[in-house]
């Protein structure tokens, strides 16, 4: 879905279309339980596969902190009990590369390095294999716009965290020129909010919780305004 359906025109002012989502986990045949077995399945992984284990788990319920935030460095952590290889796929961040095969390549770097490095690595195999899912993504209407910025920004606190989801990360593979769609909505109105948009994109959602983006983004919105108020 183009981003440009989030946005309707109304004479000639666009209006935000708050939509809601939800992320289907769906089987694939792939399985592993060393590291060579990973890497093949790597290599040959679709993009759907691997946006799934960098971003599905932000919208699992849970109850505790991410302790690792894809599931690759949590595998490789606790099932093949490598915690070199475990921080450096942790660090990896979607939001820094150009795109999934940037990403894609940078783990294939790590992987082959410790492959290099660790003869044990060769043979060893996980107490868990690794099995590989992919995403799909539903989309709902909540039949909720808004007209204005400062009408949005009274609402966000009460935005559900897959509706951040949506708009604030899933929203970077789908406009043109990779940015959410709070960024690509503020942008109809000119140079207006361009305070705004450069707030926003200092936001790195991939190292909290959907819960602290929404109150990140709250707060960038509430700032913005009441720095406009005085």
């Amino acid at each position: 879905m183009n981003s440009q359906n989030n946005l309707a025109v109304t004479q000639s002012r666009p209006f935000f279309a708050l939509k809601d989502c939800a992320l289907i986990a769906v089987a694939t045949t792939h399985r592993a339980i060393t590291l060579k077995e990973f890497r093949d399945h790597i290599t040959e992984l679709n993009q759907e596969s691997l946006y799934y284990h960098f971003w599905g788990n932000l919208l699992l319920p849970r109850f505790e902190e991410r302790e690792y935030n894809n599931d690759f460095a949590s595998w490789a952590r606790h099932s093949l009990h490598d915690a070199i290889l475990a921080e450096q796929l942790a660090v990896l961040d979607p939001t820094s590369v150009t795109d999934i095969e940037e990403l894609r390549l940078h783990m294939l770097e790590y992987i082959d390095d410790r492959l290099e490095e660790s003869e044990s690595l060769q043979w060893f195999r996980a107490t868990q294999q690794f099995e590989f899912m992919q995403s799909k993504i539903v989309v709902f209407d909540t039949h909720i716009s808004f007209e204005s910025p400062v009408e949005m920004a009274a609402y966000i606190p009460n935005m559900s965290i897959s509706s951040i989801f949506y708009h604030f990360i899933d929203a970077r593979r789908r406009t043109e020129d990779n940015v959410d769609d709070f960024r690509h909505w503020l942008t109809f109105f000119g140079e207006t909010y361009q305070p705004l948009i450069e707030c926003l994109a200092k936001i790195d959602p991939y190292f909290s919780s959907l819960t602290e983006l929404r109150q990140a983004i709250a707060v960038v919105f509430q700032h913005h305004f009441a720095e406009k108020s005085r």
